[in-house]
């Protein structure tokens, strides 16, 4: 029976790291962003929601594979802080892209917030499948 739980230490110390991890991106990402999304989405933004949540998801692909493939927890930290890297440099991309977009998100254009979503989780797919290497 006891085979069974031995590695339960090392489940909670991952799922641990990956939940602050993804808590710290979050708050980061809420932080640096122009347009408020927790007020926006409180006032049910569409669009804000879409962004946010894909956003996350975008993150949270990577940092799966990181914990699934990771050696040990360094080695998570160091690919999760590189998933963060490769979300804000998607982010970066849509703002040169689409001119005005705090007003798009904010004036709750659902088109403006889906091409957004697409392009941030088609990173966290690529950066995802990369990490594997």
């Amino acid at each position: 029976m006891l085979d069974y739980v031995a590695t339960l230490p090392a489940f909670l110390i991952y799922l641990g790291a990956g939940i602050g991890l993804l808590i710290a991106f979050m708050a980061a990402y809420v932080l640096l962003t122009p347009q408020r999304e927790m007020a926006l989405i409180r006032q049910g933004n569409v669009a804000a929601s879409v962004v946010f949540g894909s956003t996350v998801l975008g993150f949270a692909l990577p940092l799966a594979s990181a914990v699934a493939h990771s050696v040990n927890l360094v080695d998570l930290l160091l690919w999760g802080a590189i998933a963060c890297v490769a979300q804000a440099i998607a982010s970066l991309l849509l703002r040169l892209l689409i001119h005005d977009l705090r007003a798009h998100v904010e004036a709750d254009r659902v088109s403006v917030a889906i091409t957004m979503a697409s392009l941030k989780l088609a990173v966290g797919l690529l950066n995802a499948a990369a990490i594997v290497y």
